[in-house]
């Protein structure tokens, strides 16, 4: 099974904008048949649109701003792990493998 995809948010949030957008048409198309103590659906999706406006153009604003603080945070480790690197004079050999191989600890098998 592959994995799952991340969603795209503009296209979502266009999405359900423009079902509160279809709503509001309906509803002020037929708001004079409507009774006195459901009219407030029509300012329910008037709402719906605005604030999903709002999202679309918030949502990448927020997205940029959050890959710019990873960005620096990374650069920022990168920068202080490669100092404290240079300050100690110690260069790590770990290649990323969880093997012990003989040279590494004399007089103990690798054998289990």
């Amino acid at each position: 099974m592959p994995p799952p995809r991340e969603a795209d948010d503009r296209r979502v949030t266009a999405a359900i904008t423009l079902g509160w957008a279809l709503a509001l048409i309906v509803l002020l198309l037929v708001r004079h048949s409507l009774p006195d103590g459901v009219r407030w659906w029509v300012w329910t999706c008037a709402l719906g649109v605005l604030m999903g406006l709002f999202g679309l153009w918030y949502v990448p604003l927020l997205k940029r701003k959050r890959e710019g603080t990873a960005a620096q945070r990374a650069a920022l480790s990168e920068s202080e792990a490669s100092e404290a690197q240079l300050s100690s004079g110690y260069v790590s050999r770990d290649n990323g493998s969880n093997t012990v191989s003989s040279t590494e600890t004399p007089g103990k098998s690798t054998r289990s």
